[in-house]
């Protein structure tokens, strides 16, 4: 087994190489941020996906501390190794209840910074406070000093979403900020500037707090930074090996096929124009720890903040899966008109899928994000009192596969007839399209909405690896309307060769009784089949 221990939540970097702990190593990024005499960076990532230790692997290099690097690139390399005064700042530390108490308690992190080196502080600005920090330190160690600022927006984004009020307060704070951050814009500070380097998990207030600072590099859709933060497929197979094996013995699978099974849960972001994937660390080392698939990085937090914007937009839940955005739409940021689309993408809910013609396709990263994601989703849409739906959604996926159909369709008719009066009454079409489509993904089903064909669109296609089901879902009309449509698009066509059988559903709600009204279904191969000389027809041309 491996001598190397999983780090779960460790954000310190010399005790993940102190304690023998499993360290993917980063540092070649690190060489390149920091080979030039100044460098400013900025950085976006969304939680739990190794800022902090960046930030910890940062401070202890600039503090020179050689020896906890020796084993990782830039301990082999030519880099020359000095001690610089280091300024640390975690917004994780610093309590916020009001715009005056975050520029009190800032002040007081500055002084007691300055205190530990020994630097009379007794400024009551923000500006003056940190610029006498800076400049202390310089003139104290005769060497340039390195900002690292772990959470900038924590401020900010701990009252979005919660009301006018909470949202005073973060427009409060981020004035302190854009206040505070200010003195590093000035000749006599920046002068005294060796690097800086500033992480969030969002770019919504980057552009107001930062915006003096003209030579700050935003690096959050750098392609040359893609792997920066989380695990390409090469090191988590690498640096996880061992745990692959004992997993891969404990539950008797083979190692590749194990290994396709954790990229399908939690590979899969990209955050730039490069194809270049990596994994939630989180998730991938909960999982060794485990050995069970899980929603690890989920569970760490709820998106009810972006679940209320989607609900106040009325944005279609299943357009979510393939959006195309431009590309300024992750340039420009304004915290009183929040973009629904980035925010998906910045808080890691979506990403990249592909970039043309300047436009960016999103797609849900991974099984953990997009299960999780939609179930709480319709949760919220359906707001159903109890647990016992869960292992409802889950059984959808079973009576599909085993071609239960009767069954499906009864559980599909619970779940709509448990939703509150309130909750569903008035509701249009599209509310019963996106319920039907959040049942599904929450089942963990393969669900894809709005197939295009060569000749139009499908609503859903659900995929399995010997079948596929292609479902067409019409409101107070009829099933065998929805059935005509998939027979006379020739809907089916994309999926003829294939292998795969192929079943026509059709399934028509009632909206006035709020349940499925009638449905049916058809073997494709039936359909062909010529009632008289019982051979199959071409309906292809």
């Amino acid at each position: 087994m491996n001598s190397k221990y999983l780090g779960v939540g460790i954000q310190d970097f010399e005790k993940m190489i102190k304690g023998n702990f499993i360290y993917v190593d980063k540092t070649e990024f690190i060489y390149e941020m920091t080979k030039m005499l100044q460098g400013f960076y900025f950085l976006a990532r969304p939680r739990r996906f190794g800022k902090s230790l960046l930030v910890s692997t940062l401070e202890h290099f600039f503090k020179g501390e050689k020896e906890l690097f020796k084993d990782l690139m830039i301990g082999r390399s030519d880099w020359v190794w000095k001690e610089y005064p280091v300024v640390k700042i975690d917004f994780n530390s610093i309590t916020f209840e009001t715009p005056d108490q975050l520029q009190e308690n800032l002040i007081l992190y500055v002084r007691q910074l300055s205190e530990n080196n020994g630097i009379q502080n007794t400024y009551y600005s923000l500006k003056e406070s940190f610029g006498a920090l800076i400049t202390g330190l310089f003139q104290k160690y005769k060497e340039p000093v390195a900002v690292l600022v772990d959470e900038y927006d924590k401020p900010l984004i701990d009252y979005m979403g919660k009301g006018e009020d909470k949202h005073r307060i973060a427009k409060g704070n981020r004035d302190k900020l854009k206040q505070f951050f200010g003195v590093l814009k000035g000749s006599d500070v920046s002068a005294c500037l060796r690097f800086v380097f500033i992480t969030g998990i969002s770019k919504f207030a980057r552009v107001s707090i930062f915006s003096d600072l003209n030579n700050l590099d935003d690096i959050s859709m750098n392609k040359e930074y893609s792997t920066l933060l989380g695990y390409t497929h090469e090191e988590m197979q690498t640096c996880f090996a061992a745990y692959i094996q004992k997993v891969s013995k404990d539950e008797n699978v083979p190692d590749q096929e194990l290994i396709a099974k954790i990229r399908n849960w939690y590979n899969g972001y990209r955050f730039t124009t490069a194809d270049k994937h990596v994994y939630n660390p989180f998730s991938v080392i909960k999982f060794f720890k485990t050995g069970e698939f899980k929603n690890y990085w989920f569970e760490t937090g709820t998106p009810s903040f972006l679940i209320k914007l989607i609900k106040k937009k009325n944005y279609p839940v299943p357009d979510i899966e393939s959006m195309k955005l431009p590309e300024e739409l992750f340039t420009v940021y304004d915290i009183d008109h929040l973009q629904l689309e980035p925010l998906l993408f910045q808080t890691g809910y979506i990403t990249i899928k592909n970039y043309e013609y300047e436009l960016y396709t999103m797609e849900y990263p991974n099984r953990e994000v997009k299960t999780s994601f939609l179930a709480y989703i319709l949760n919220d849409f359906v707001r159903l009192e109890g647990s016992r739906f869960a292992g409802v959604y889950k059984l959808l996926q079973l009576y599909l596969k085993e071609k239960k159909i009767e069954i499906f369709i009864e559980s599909v008719k619970s779940v709509l007839g448990s939703i509150p009066y309130a909750q569903i009454a008035g509701q249009d079409e599209a509310y019963y399209h996106t319920v039907f489509f959040l049942m599904l993904s929450a089942s963990g089903v393969s669900v894809h909405t709005e197939v295009l064909t060569s000749r139009g669109r499908m609503d859903i296609a659900v995929e399995f690896e010997d079948k596929v089901y292609l479902i067409e879902l019409k409101c107070n009309q009829s099933s065998q309307k929805a059935i005509d449509q998939i027979i006379e698009k020739k809907y089916y066509e994309k999926y003829m060769q294939t292998g795969a059988d192929i079943y026509l559903m059709g399934i028509n709600f009632d909206t006035e009784k709020r349940s499925i009204y009638d449905w049916q279904w058809r073997e494709l191969g039936e359909l062909l089949m010529n009632p008289k000389t019982k051979k199959k027809v071409d309906m292809t041309s």
